[in-house]
């Protein structure tokens, strides 16, 4: 005797098969956690590199000011 209820299909519904749900599932979230690493990682090194364009830029300064003194320091 078949069960037909309203337009659905039966399904089997065995451990095997919610281990291949499960292994489905967390390859889904492997996958979006390798993503926002990969993203954690482009944001880490746009923020070196603005970290060293600022040390760049203080040291920059400092040499100027140091050459500025020496200038003026000469008659």
């Amino acid at each position: 005797m078949r069960d037909e209820r309203a337009g659905f299909e039966p399904f089997d519904c065995a451990p095997a098969l919610r281990l291949e749900a499960h292994e489905r599932v967390s390859k889904l979230h492997q996958e979006a956690f390798e993503r926002r690493l990969e993203k954690l990682e482009e944001m880490m090194e746009k923020l070196e590199k603005r970290l060293w364009l600022t040390v760049y830029g203080v040291v920059g300064t400092i040499l100027a000011q140091a050459f500025q003194s020496i200038l003026t320091a000469q008659p």
